[in-house]
């Protein structure tokens, strides 16, 4: 029967996406201009309300396509402006460098972090030990790098390990993919279901303990997560103070995480505890072997290199030598200009993974200009600060921590930090309380997003990618596994806020930062004089 024109047009109209979501869409894009003709705040609302549906339905669609309709909807029909989003993607420039430029630069390092990973899991034999060391590791690596990127190298791992399992499980040899010549290492055995599964859980603990792990990290510093760098713009805050003012909560918070990993493996609880069944270390351990044994002088200066700049990229940030943008695009540079990466398409490689979330950025910018056009936030906003002192804080806290839960953590973190920043400009609040604030929203936006997939782009990203289905991790079972994380992280969270700990803690880290700083300058200009 020959489709019709309608029919292939619905058909075409955002692709694979379930009909019921399609419907919805076309909906929203029919409702919005005569509801903005009847109440243009109402309509702003309902527009916010709509994108998050699209960043909630993630996993039905990319939310650029759907979220970028609206978008442009909203411009046409003069919610914003075309100028007015212009001004805040250039206001957040330095965000979309570093999605563009560093996120590339660290696909040029995966080699090096390749290595390290899997020497952890197959030189180390406690699974207690192993799971500490993969959310420690994965926490330092997002505090200087893109938490997208590090969660993506140990999908990697993790993708690899199960294609090498799978391969001697089925008679075959790893030594296949090398040389087909040479003596086959790691005997095929019969595939064991229970074995199998055993190493499915191994490796779905070894994930969400990483992908928490980027969470810990990536609150810690301006460069961990997109939104920590639109934050520390507002409040013009360098790498080095923003780690200091962020470090009262963020330093319980990581222990309390780290606390969580321990005595979840421990106890077995929430899924976790799962071990690495003998047969499969043992196929791992002859694969980490054969390509030790096998690795040329070339394979190992690439190694050195990515090292050496791997050490470049984190005395960059620490000292904020340039932006972070031109930091990532130095590593591009290095990495391949030293390991002979000259191919234009090996080059374009890099940046796919970053690109179509640059692009939903641009339109997170576009639903911002509608925020402040239409003033959607100023009564929550007012509501808010008309609290004082600590209850003000954890209202901001809890606020954000609930919408990041469902919605993007970037989106609500841009929202209320431009919304804040207002109002210091406009006299309601003082510069303290301001900075205080944005240590608020930073944490509310980072730590009990980790509670949903839709929260946490790392979580999103490993939720969608190809290792998920091989190991059984769906969208319920990462809300289960995440839980424990998501409790204690929300509570010490509010209790170092609330207790004052965060105002107390704050001045002394910064009054000690002031101090140092006034030392090395005082030296400094002693050596001139001196000379």
């Amino acid at each position: 029967m020959p489709v019709t024109m309608s029919q292939a047009f619905i058909d075409n109209f955002l692709g694979n996406s379930p009909k019921w979501f399609k419907i919805a869409i076309l909906s929203f894009l029919v409702i919005n201009p005569i509801v903005f003709y009847l109440n243009p705040f109402v309509a702003g609302w309902l527009l916010v309300v709509e994108f998050i549906f699209t960043l909630a339905m993630a996993l039905k669609c990319y939310p650029l396509q759907p979220g970028g309709l609206l978008a442009i909807e909203a411009v046409l029909i003069g919610m914003t402006s075309p100028s007015q989003v212009l001004h805040e993607i250039e206001a957040n420039l330095e965000v979309l460098l570093l999605l563009i430029f560093m996120v590339a630069g660290i696909y040029f390092m995966k080699q090096l972090l390749l290595f390290v990973f899997t020497k952890m899991i197959t030189k180390i034999r406690s699974k207690v030990v192993v799971s500490l060391m993969f959310c420690v590791a994965s926490a330092f690596l997002s505090a200087f790098l893109d938490a997208l990127t590090v969660i993506a190298v140990i999908i990697a791992v993790a993708v690899g390990f199960y294609s090498i399992y799978h391969k001697v499980a089925s008679g075959k040899s790893f030594t296949d993919d090398h040389d087909h010549t040479s003596d086959h290492h790691g005997e095929g055995h019969p595939l064991c279901e229970d074995e199998l599964e055993a190493f499915r859980g191994f490796l779905r603990n070894l994930l969400m303990h990483a992908g928490v792990g980027t969470a810990l990290g990536g609150v810690c510093t301006m460069v961990g997560e997109p939104q920590n760098l639109i934050i520390a713009a507002q409040a013009n805050w360098q790498f080095a103070e923003f780690a200091l003012r962020m470090g009262p909560v963020t330093v319980p918070v990581f222990i309390a995480g780290i606390a969580t990993c321990f005595f979840v493996e421990k106890f077995k609880w929430f899924g976790y505890g799962q071990q690495l069944p003998e047969a499969v270390h043992k196929i791992l351990s002859d694969y980490a072997s054969y390509e030790d044994s096998h690795r040329t002088n070339h394979d190992k200066i690439k190694l050195v290199i990515q090292a050496f700049v791997g050490v470049w990229l984190i005395v960059g940030l620490a000292f904020h030598l340039a932006s972070v943008g031109l930091i990532g695009l130095s590593v591009i540079i290095l990495t391949t200009a030293f390991n002979g990466v000259t191919n234009e398409h090996a080059l374009g490689k890099a940046f796919e993974e970053a690109l179509p979330f640059t692009a939903l950025l641009a339109v997170f910018f576009a639903i911002v200009g509608v925020i402040i056009d239409q003033q959607l936030f100023a009564p929550v906003i007012h509501w808010a600060l008309s609290y004082e002192g600590n209850t003000q804080l954890v209202i901001f806290y809890i606020a954000n921590g609930l919408l990041s839960m469902v919605s993007d953590n970037v989106f609500v973190g841009t929202v209320y930090i431009n919304e804040v920043k207002a109002a210091l400009l406009d006299g309601q609040i003082t510069r303290d309380q301001f900075d205080l604030l944005a240590v608020a929203i930073n944490t509310g936006t980072n730590l009990p997003s980790v509670a949903t997939p839709n929260g946490q782009a790392a979580f999103l990203f490993l939720l969608t990618s190809a290792i998920a289905p091989l190991i059984r991790l769906s969208y319920g079972r990462m809300v289960w596994m995440a839980l424990p994380y998501t409790i204690v992280l929300s509570i010490v969270g509010i209790l170092a806020i609330e207790t004052g700990f965060l105002s107390d803690m704050t001045q002394y880290f910064y009054d000690s930062h002031m101090l140092i700083h006034h030392s090395v300058a005082e030296a400094a200009k002693g050596a001139v004089s001196g000379h």
